[in-house]
Parts: structure tokens; C-alpha cells; sequence
């Protein structure tokens, strides 16, 4: 999952029973992909079992958490500020404050957080955030406390989330972890470990939790969710041998994605992230036959040229690409697609820097997520191939691809002008506060005046203008 979010959540409190009975208090910053946001998500609730509430203030912190993103440097050198700033407030507000680093740049640097980081007191990776209780008694007897083994077995189907999202409406329900494809630029399957599937019944059970709390919209989430494959029932005479019985009894991302659908009809259904090689078309056709699944697809291409793509191990040609956008175009008309793309990747030639220009313009793509090549440690990139575009040429590159997506975002968003779309209210506009924004199935953005609407309700909106990246409407009443 490359969309790399950059941004941080502080956890909101608990109910009121949490509260009344817990007394220390955590405060949790995440950056990075969604999947970061969702595992924050499980740390609350793991914390919360051992006594910690959440807090929105740094100063008053027991324990400060940072989740962190290792897909480029610039991630990074986020945290290492962030980190900068805790150490202030320990050194000149809450000394007895302990903090630690979680998720992928832990797992990265593993020790050598402890010996750079002065004022980290334990480092977890992905796989470990059930340790963390000991790890935090390691701590208080006065010793630092690492776990960043990877697990093949760990998905944290077990744990309900606290949600920290805040707005009570829409969730992350992660349904894989991990990842197999071993793309040359990626340190996902290095911090996150291999691809492993969580029991279906509780990813089921998680979304009618969340229906029964009145959420209206779920985002079915992993590094590659297409990919999602659970051998699952017992052995029955009608098999020969166990491998068919496994295939026969068997529940992939198509499957899961259906039975969701029919679950909750009334709620509103995404997914991500998917790879463009193991997206089956039937996941089209399920998408195509439920109301509730929403019209869009993430579909990371990262390069428009064959030759990037193989030198990437992205399993996928340009034409190969091209045929499955024809065909999300055939089955979902109107579906919305956006993109992950890396300029500047080792060995790009201009020619291919053409090749993904020309791709963007066979797709016009609704919406994407661009950025520079950042040569990332322990990557097959980093070991085998010289990083040996410019750096003057890949901030060209990227601000040709950058300028071409907002010529497509523009057409798109025009093209829904006198239309009415069905949103669902997230929140007050940042820019005025007596306007609703929320999202189209299509993940546009779109504000409205608020009337007597409130948040989480779903709005019809006839648009009557747009920006590149928001549609702005009318609510209307539909005979």
C-alpha cells in the first residue's frame, strides 16, 4: 500500500466506563498508509485492557506512541522531528513521560532507535503489539525493551478496535497483513513480513459490530487486498486429499467482498489497496452488482513503461494494465480510478518518463498519489541498482506528472457538474462552517450548506460547481 498519508492522528477518548476506570494515559501519533491508522487502532485497544485512556494533550502523557511509515525517506525524517519535539516536552514537562516507536521504521532500525534516540524507550514492530504490556514492565524495571520479530500467523482478528478516527462513521476493517510481491522499491514485506489472511467470520463480525455502533461506511483494508485468500472448513468425505478440500472450501477477496455486501446492505463499502496482477475480474463483477460497494478503485500502476515495471518486479506489463483498465471501464461504467506513481525510479529514461505520461493520458485517472524515488536501505532497488536519475530531473518529472493529474482531476469533477450524487456526511468543512463535507461513492470530496443535516447522513447533492479536487452542491429532495 503506497499512499503515504503523512499526517497525525491523536486518539480520542474512550467511552465512559473506560474512562472511569483507567488512569494512565496514552497519546498516539500515526503517519503513513491506512494500514498504520487501523493497527493505532488495536495498540488503543491493547493499552486500554492495561489501564490507558487516551489523550489529545502531549504534556499530560504517561506513554507517547509514534506509529511510523518507512516507504520514503521524507516519512522518516518526520518522525525523527516528532521524536525531537517529545524529547522536549520529557526534558522540560513530564520526565517520568516514556515513548516509543511502532510499526514499520521500528522494525526497520530495530536497536539502533535506542542508541540514536536518546528518549525511546521501546521499539515494537508490526507483528509484536501484543508484547507491548511486558515490554512496558521491561521498561519500568529500567530496560530498554525491543520486539520487531515478524510473525506468519499474526493478524489481530482477536481485538476490537478502538476507533480513533473520531467522527463515529466510517472505519478501517483490516482484513490482510503483510505483503508477498517483493516490488524492488518497497520495504513493506521487510517490516511487515509475508502475506497472511484473517478468519473471514471475524472480519464479519467486526463490520456487524460496527453497524450495530451505527457506522456507515467500512474500508476493507490490506497491502494488497486482492490477494486475500482463507482455507478454512474440515476435511469431508467428498474430498480425495486435503489440498482439495482446501481449494473447495476456500474464501478469497471476491467471496469476502460479497458476503459484506449482503450483510449490511445499508452500509457503504470500500476497499484498498489493490495490485493490478492479482485483481480478479470477478471482484469487478462484485462490485458491479452491489449498490453498496463504492464505484472506485485504487489501482497503483507506479510507471506507464514495461521496462520500469519489470526493472520495479511489478508482475505486470503496461498492455496487461491497460486490459484491466478497459475492463473495469466495461464492468463499472463510470468507475472512478486513482494511482500510485514513482518518478524517477533507476535507469528511467525519458522515454519511459513519456511512456507513463502517455499511460495517465489513456486512463485520466480520477485522482492520485505521486511522489520522487526514495532509495530505501535493504531494498532490491538499493542493493543492485544505482539511483542515477538527477535529482533536478525527477522534480521535473514529477511536477509534469502532477500538472498532467490535475488536467484529468479537473475534467473529472466537471464532468458530474449538474448532477446529483449521494453523500455521506464526515464532517465540517474546513473552509466554512456553515457547509457539510463529505464523500461521493466515487471518493470525491463534496461540501454542501448544512441545513438540518448532520454527520452521517447520506445527502443527495446536485452539483453546480468544482475545483479540481471538490465538488460543491445543493441538497435536494428526490421525488
Amino acid at each position: 500500500m503506497e499512499k503515504v498519508i503523512d499526517e497525525k492522528v491523536q486518539g480520542n477518548t474512550l467511552t465512559l466506563e473506560a474512562r472511569t476506570a483507567n488512569s494512565r494515559k496514552l497519546y498516539i501519533e500515526s503517519y503513513g498508509c491506512a494500514m498504520n491508522f487501523s493497527d493505532s487502532e488495536i495498540v488503543a485497544s491493547i493499552l486500554a485492557d492495561q489501564g490507558y485512556n487516551t489523550t489529545n494533550a502531549l504534556e499530560d502523557a504517561d506513554l507517547v506512541l509514534v506509529n511510523t511509515c518507512s516507504i520514503r525517506d521524507k516519512a522518516e525524517q518526520t518522525v525523527r522531528k516528532r521524536l525531537e519535539k517529545y524529547n522536549a516536552v520529557k526534558r522540560t514537562k513530564n520526565p517520568k513521560m516514556k515513548v516509543g516507536v511502532l510499526g514499520c521504521m521500528a522494525e526497520r532500525l530495530k536497536e539502533k532507535f535506542l542508541e540514536e534516540e536518546k528518549i525511546v524507550d521501546l521499539v515494537v514492530g508490526p507483528d509484536a503489539y501484543k508484547d507491548i504490556p511486558n515490554l512496558l514492565k521491561e521498561v519500568e524495571e529500567g530496560r530498554d525493551a525491543v520486539n520487531v520479530i515478524l510473525s506468519k500467523e499474526e493478524t489481530y482478528g482477536d481485538i476490537s478496535p478502538v476507533r480513533l478516527g473520531g467522527n463515529g462513521i466510517t472505519a478501517f476493517v483490516s482484513i490482510t497483513r503483510g505483503c508477498d510481491n517483493m516490488c524492488t522499491f518497497c520495504v513493506v514485506p521487510f517490516t511487515r513480513g509475508r502475506e497472511r489472511s484473517r478468519d473471514p467470520q471475524s472480519i464479519l463480525q467486526e463490520i456487524d459490530d460496527l453497524a450495530e455502533k451505527n457506522y456507515k461506511e467500512i474500508t476493507l483494508l490490506g497491502q494488497n487486498v486482492d490477494s486475500y485468500l482463507w482455507y478454512g472448513g474440515g476435511l469431508k468425505k467428498d474430498f480425495k486429499n486435503a489440498s482439495d478440500m482446501q481449494k473447495a472450501t476456500a474464501t478469497d477477496f471476491a467471496q469476502l467482498l460479497d458476503m459484506a455486501a449482503k450483510a449490511h446492505p445499508e452500509m457503504r463499502i470500500r476497499f484498498s489497496t489493490s495490485n493490478p496482477q492479482d485483481m480478479h475480474e470477478e471482484v469487478l463483477h462484485v462490485v458491479a452488482k452491489h449498490k453498496n460497494i463504492c464505484n472506485h478503485i485504487h489501482l497503483p500502476v507506479q510507471s506507464g513503461s514495461t521496462r520500469i515495471l519489470k526493472e520495479m518486479n511489478r508482475q505486470h506489463t503496461r498492455e496487461e494494465y491497460m486490459k484491466l483498465i478497459d475492463r473495469i471501464r466495461e464492468i463499472i461504467p463510470g468507475c472512478a480510478i486513482s494511482q500510485d506513481m514513482i518518478v524517477g525510479f533507476p535507469t528511467e529514461t525519458e522515454e519511459d518518463h513519456q511512456a507513463t505520461l502517455g499511460l495517465m493520458e489513456y486512463v485520466k485517472y480520477d485522482f492520485g498519489y505521486m511522489y520522487k524515488y526514495s532509495e530505501r536501505p535493504g531494498t532490491n532497488a538499493a542493493r543492485k541498482l544505482e539511483d542515477d536519475v538527477p535529482e533536478e530531473t525527477k522534480s521535473r518529472r514529477l511536477t509534469e506528472i502532477v500538472d498532467l493529474q490535475q488536467k484529468h482531476s479537473a475534467i473529472r469533477t466537471a464532468s458530474f457538474l449538474g448532477k446529483t450524487v449521494s453523500v455521506l456526511i464526515e464532517k465540517e468543512s474546513k473552509k466554512n462552517k456553515d457547509e457539510w463535507s463529505g464523500r461521493t461513492e466515487h471518493n470525491n470530496v463534496a461540501v454542501f450548506p448544512k441545513k438540518n443535516y448532520k454527520a452521517g447522513d447520506f445527502v443527495n447533492v446536485k452539483i453546480t460547481d468544482c475545483t479540481t479536487a471538490t465538488l460543491i452542491g445543493e441538497a435536494v429532495e428526490l421525488s
